[in-house]
């Protein structure tokens, strides 16, 4: 094989991957919050964005606020946006997106996360508080448990009644 020919088909081969590479799509990353997405005035909260290649630029971003951008490197597949001393115009939905230092291209956004941030005022003020998931998920539990013993009991009671009024005499007729 003439050597020119192998070099053009090893050209050719590195154009061909290096075209598929630029179209194709990184994946998105996705957000969480730290200790919750529910928090009162003044308090802090981590928003942490989760990607999926280690040392990249990552952004914040929040809707509805064109302006709003925090960015950073991250060390390892995850970074950590911290937001201290919460207001109310803090409160919104966020999101993150990365790039590779490879592709200088953004990945798509991650999932909004929907930002609550409380008035924090006393016991009595604001909104009752909403119980946890593990909490309702047992609520729940109990009351269907309950329901359905107290329909098992309802139905033994009404079969032990019928038992015992078949064992009875029947009526004497007036022919006897």
């Amino acid at each position: 094989m003439d050597i020119d020919f192998i070099y053009l088909l090893c050209l050719g081969l590195c154009l061909c991957y290096g075209d598929g590479e630029e179209k194709e799509e990184l994946p998105r990353p996705s957000i969480s919050a730290w200790p919750s997405s529910e928090v009162k005035r003044k308090s802090n909260v981590t928003l942490r964005c989760w990607t999926h290649f280690q040392n990249v630029i990552v952004s914040l971003g929040k809707l509805h606020n064109a302006g709003y951008q925090q960015e950073l490197r991250s060390a390892g597949k995850e970074a950590e946006f911290h937001l201290i001393n919460l207001q109310p115009e803090d409160a919104g939905g966020y999101f993150c997106a990365y790039r590779t230092a490879a592709s200088h291209r953004w990945s798509g956004k991650s999932q909004h996360l929907q930002l609550v941030v409380t008035d924090g005022v006393g016991e009595g003020g604001g909104n009752p508080p909403r119980p946890s998931s593990s909490k309702l998920i047992f609520l729940t539990t109990f009351s269907c448990l309950s329901i359905s013993l107290l329909f098992v009991s309802i139905y033994f009671i009404y079969r032990c009644t019928q038992q015992g009024s078949s064992h009875e005499e029947p009526p004497k007729s007036d022919t006897e």
